[in-house]
């Protein structure tokens, strides 16, 4: 794995590669370069997981013709095909070398809906929503069920925004949960549901299922739940499968000619 990083610097198939090293006994994030090319000694694999993808795309802001190398698990991967179709990253730019999915994925019960799930965990709140359930389990509430459950989860909220800040496929340079007009400057809790609503619309069609939003949560609200739910109904009426290829459009109905094509930014 060293050797193909310091080949792509060297032979300049990349400017950068973004992996990580131990730094005081932590592992982060570290961007690599030719100029310091021996660093590369000290690439490791990590249990710890940051949205790599999300450093590339700050990058590409800087410099659109950067060519960035990373580590990518199937989240990652995931990830970057959905920034490929919405024209954040350049597939042409990006080389990935892929890595076993953290040990969190592991597990009879693994984090991550795209692996399989053995054991259904027990409710953890009996007022609230268990993270580890399905979406079916969820929707088989009564209507005063959900209500109740899912207010409980969203009043937790403290508005810390490391839901937002950390997910790899949040890209827009002026973000709806800031508006004012929307979300109230100050409040805490944020206005309930509007805050998580707004973010779970945002959502629809993008959010890859990686976890980082709940691992970065320190109230435990179940985010992936409510993405997984906006994902399936995104699946249900547009066919859309989220970040399974770069080439499918986030905007092709069933049976429908019309295709919406974005324009890059």
């Amino acid at each position: 794995m060293k050797k193909k990083v310091k080949k792509w610097l060297e032979d300049g198939s990349v400017d950068v590669f973004l992996g990580y090293k131990m730094v005081h006994g932590h592992p982060l994030p570290h961007c690599f370069t030719l100029e310091d090319v021996a660093e590369v000694d000290e690439l490791i694999v990590s249990e710890a997981r940051y949205s790599l993808e999300k450093i590339a795309t700050h990058l590409t802001r800087q410099d659109p013709k950067i060519k960035i190398g990373l580590l990518a698990r199937d989240c990652n991967q995931r990830a970057i095909n959905i920034l490929s179709v919405w024209h954040q990253l350049d597939l042409e730019k990006i080389k990935t070398l892929n890595v076993n999915c953290c040990p969190s994925n592991l597990k009879a019960h693994p984090d991550c809906s795209y692996m399989t799930v053995e054991t259904p965990g027990a409710y953890k709140q009996q007022v609230g929503i268990d993270n580890t359930i399905d979406t079916e389990t969820a929707d088989a509430f009564s209507k005063e069920a959900k209500t109740i459950r899912w207010m409980y989860e969203f009043q937790k909220c403290i508005k810390c925004y490391g839901c937002r800040n950390i997910c790899p496929v949040c890209f827009c340079t002026e973000c709806s949960l800031e508006h004012k007009d929307l979300i109230g400057p100050g409040n805490l809790p944020p206005q309930v549901p509007i805050f998580h609503l707004v973010r779970a619309a945002h959502m629809a069609g993008r959010c890859i299922d990686c976890g980082l939003c709940e691992d970065a949560c320190p109230m435990d609200i179940p985010l992936r739940l409510l993405y997984r739910k906006v994902n399936r109904i995104v699946k249900d009426v547009f066919d859309y499968d989220t970040g399974e290829s770069s080439e499918q459009s986030p905007f092709s109905l069933i049976g429908d000619s019309v295709k919406l094509t974005l324009k890059p930014m």
